[in-house]
């Protein structure tokens, strides 16, 4: 079931559809759960809808646990009332977040199209489905149901490792943080940080930001006598990478380009040495949002999200988009598939 902003009854996404092959508008989908989290990410989801020309999908569940005394179940509430009861909550939250400085401020923000969409059982899975026919989803970093120290919810990680779509993990915003408008992207030539460098490009051109690609580079430890081995010198390192770099950064451009009639963001490529995913949060910390792939060329093929994703997404300050390649989104699907048919 899902209601209008308006209040008037819709039908559910599809489960299983496309984004490419779905007709209509582009379609960005949130989860809520009155947590400041999902607070931060309507705000981000609307904004992101605004300036895509997309509908909003609100998603919010509740479970119906009966109430035990003495051995014998108490009473359960009704499934409608706390329907009702939460399409309630959730339709202020909407009204209220449409209200935020950061919301008023992003062109067409008023004009999105939103639908609420309640429904009993697990969040984690109910976006992970809605993400099948979604351009974005966007999820709080943590919610109610997670563990204080936690520094990144279940729901969050379930949806950046299964989603079908790109994932914004979004954390709550420190108070009068100014961001600057960049957006970063992790590059180290593999495919997924391809697509994700297109992706940063689509992004930046949203945000009139620049694009900041960046590489980095580790020299190895090799725990032998370096006099009988002949290794490359950090400079020549670094000339390899940024080369590379640029390279890459290039062709995405041009491609860019073709697809939006000759008009790219402004972007650059730099290098650093030392830990990519240390690099990326601690360079990231005033950006609009930073763009990783989700498994680089040093993780296990088996792993749907890598350590610098994973890392990323939790210790970043800002909202992280974590991007699947598409041959990543067919395993998932595969897998889903076969684990509902099991």
């Amino acid at each position: 079931m899902s209601v209008e902003a308006d209040g008037s009854v819709g039908t559910d996404t599809a489960g299983d559809q496309d984004p490419a092959d779905r007709a209509g508008p582009p379609t960005v989908v949130v989860g809520v759960d009155g947590s400041p989290g999902s607070r931060a990410a309507l705000v981000y989801a609307i904004t992101a809808a605004a300036r895509r020309g997309a509908a909003l999908e609100v998603v919010a569940t509740f479970a119906l646990q009966a109430v035990w005394v003495g051995g014998y179940p108490l009473g359960m509430p009704e499934v409608a009332t706390v329907r009702e009861e939460l399409e309630k909550r959730v339709a202020a939250l909407v009204a209220e977040v449409r209200g935020d400085p950061a919301v008023v401020a992003v062109p067409g923000a008023a004009d999105v199209r939103t639908r609420l969409v309640i429904s009993v059982g697990p969040p984690s899975q109910r976006l992970v489905d809605a993400s099948a026919a979604a351009d974005l989803l966007v999820v709080g970093s943590r919610g109610r149901g997670a563990v204080r120290s936690a520094l990144l919810g279940s729901v969050a990680l379930h949806c950046v490792t299964h989603a079908r779509c790109p994932v914004v993990v979004v954390h709550p915003a420190a108070a009068g943080h100014r961001r600057v408008r960049t957006v970063l992207v992790g590059i180290d030539g593999s495919e997924a940080s391809r697509v994700a460098l297109r992706a940063g490009l689509a992004e930046a051109a949203r945000l009139d930001a620049e694009t900041v690609a960046v590489s980095t580079f580790e020299m190895a430890d090799h725990w032998v006598d370096l006099r009988t081995v002949v290794v490359p010198t950090v400079d020549e390192v670094r000339w390899q990478v940024q080369s590379g770099a640029e390279a890459m950064l290039e062709d995405a451009v041009a491609e860019h380009r073709a697809d939006h009639d000759g008009h790219a963001p402004a972007a650059r490529a730099v290098v650093a040495e030392g830990p990519p995913a240390d690099i990326l949060v601690q360079w990231a910390a005033d950006a609009e949002l930073l763009v990783v792939g989700s498994r680089g060329h040093g993780e296990l093929r088996g792993l749907l999200v890598g350590s610098v994703a994973l890392a990323c997404v939790m210790h970043a300050v800002g909202p992280v988009l974590v991007v699947h390649p598409p041959s990543d989104r067919v395993v998932v699907r595969a897998g889903q598939e076969a684990a509902a048919g099991g």
